[in-house]
């Protein structure tokens, strides 16, 4: 898969609509209860890239961007302003945000992932865009420093500690991170007349599975 890691102009998402969709399949059986299943082990999540656009300068910085990326051709990050931290909006990242791991005395990569917690259940997002120069790690509640007790591979979220974790000790990490994403189209209609008035160019975005 062709991937571009360039991020669409962060001024230009923000104020976009979109989010998390599920697919899940509803069987009624005949004495009215259901069966429910999902396919998806993960979310996938689209946004409308068409929505935050207030100028015409704006809407010749999304199509420069479509054309770089040849429409659906190639995909790209996308800054989600709702969810882009491993820790709430108001916070501020740290290494102990979320728990990744937890040593076996022999694993030393480690996959990014943040979980959702709701009551008693919860759900693993592995992040594979993180973004460069935020990404924190710890082991055993002491936090590591990048280039001397790990690496992180920015294109697909992999920490590579520099020694393996004893066995049960805690690998945990904060971070910024992108969704990777491409358009979901391979057209943009633009209208200056109806731009001035008001109506906003359609330009759906779908999240990739990488």
């Amino acid at each position: 898969m062709s991937f571009h890691e360039v991020r669409f102009p962060a001024s230009l998402s923000f104020g976009s609509t979109g989010g998390p969709e599920r697919r899940t399949e509803i069987v009624t059986l005949a004495n009215g209860f259901e069966e429910r299943n999902s396919p998806w082990a993960q979310s996938r999540r689209r946004y409308d890239a068409g929505v935050a656009m207030r100028s015409l300068d704006d809407v010749e910085a999304l199509i420069g961007f479509f054309e770089a990326r040849q429409g659906q051709l190639h995909g790209f990050r996308w800054k989600d302003w709702a969810d882009y931290k491993s820790c709430l909006p108001s916070a501020t990242v740290a290494f102990d945000d979320q728990e990744i791991a937890r040593g076996d005395g022999v694993e030393r990569l480690f996959q990014l992932v943040k979980t959702y917690r709701s009551g008693l259940q919860s759900h693993a997002r592995e992040i594979t865009k993180p973004v460069a120069g935020t990404v924190r790690v710890g082991v055993a509640g002491d936090e590591l420093q990048e280039g001397v007790h790990y690496e992180i591979d920015t294109a697909t979220g992999l920490v590579t500690l520099a020694e393996v974790p004893a066995e049960g000790a805690v690998v945990s990490a904060g971070f910024e991170f992108d969704v990777p994403v491409r358009f979901d189209t391979d057209r943009v209609q633009v209208s200056v007349a109806s731009f001035r008035a008001g109506d906003v160019p359609n330009v759906p975005v779908v999240e990739l599975r990488v």
